[in-house]
């Protein structure tokens, strides 16, 4: 059975207009339920393999107005207070690449307005394989002062935890880790990118974190076929 129009309208709408709406609307619901259930199975998923190593970074000073005085810190040194839980965006900028990834770079940009909030619960950080004064450099031309940012070029974790191939291409993944009695396991990876796609399809693994897509899918034309994200857009 369909379910009842709900009591909103718009001006001007259609019969037409709102029979169609209440059926998208009632997949929307149904979208909702199976984002929850999805979410419940995540947070159910047991403490993954602990971690064989303290990967030692390196990070910036938290000024970006400061340059040139990185610090060494321990993966175990990112937990901070009384949080349990470390998010790390593995973002692509190799020592070999011209320019960072511009699909890895609009999702920080929404990344750096957000972490002030994300922080109140969860640690969190971005981490890339260049060195520390490169992605400092491309960080202040951002603006991305709600940041911590780290470079793994001196370890093995972009290719440990799957921000990185053999031959050294990077890739774009969320890493989630827990601490748990004084240890730190792997708790979750957006291993969606690995997973078989329909003909077509992207991978969509980290969307969740990119309101750019999500904003493009209320729309008419949706995500469009050829367009992407820029890193300027002078004119």
């Amino acid at each position: 059975m369909p379910p009842r129009s709900p009591a909103v309208s718009f001006p001007g709408e259609s019969t037409k207009y709102r029979a169609a709406r209440v059926k998208l609307l009632a997949a929307e619901r149904d979208l909702r339920k199976q984002m929850e259930t999805v979410a419940k199975l995540r947070r159910r998923l047991p403490p993954g393999g602990a971690v064989r190593e303290d990967y030692i970074f390196e990070e910036g000073p938290a000024d970006l107005a400061i340059k040139n005085r990185p610090r060494q810190i321990r993966m175990s040194e990112l937990f901070e207070r009384d949080l349990d839980t470390l998010a790390i965006y593995s973002y692509m900028y190799g020592p070999s690449m011209k320019a960072p990834c511009v699909m890895c770079t609009s999702i920080v940009d929404g990344l750096n307005g957000s972490a002030p909030h994300i922080r109140q619960r969860v640690n969190f950080a971005i981490v890339a394989k260049s060195p520390i004064e490169r992605i400092r450099d491309f960080a202040r031309e951002r603006n991305w002062s709600n940041l911590r940012i780290l470079s793994s070029a001196a370890n093995t974790y972009n290719l440990d935890y799957r921000g990185e191939r053999e031959d050294g291409t990077q890739m774009p993944s969320l890493n989630v880790f827990v601490r748990r009695n004084g240890k730190i396991h792997h708790f979750y990876n957006t291993e969606l990118l690995f997973a078989p796609t329909e003909r077509g399809q992207d991978s969509r693994h980290v969307d969740l974190l990119w309101p750019v897509w999500n904003l493009f899918d209320l729309t008419p034309d949706g995500r469009g076929t050829n367009w992407q994200p820029r890193l300027r857009y002078d004119a």
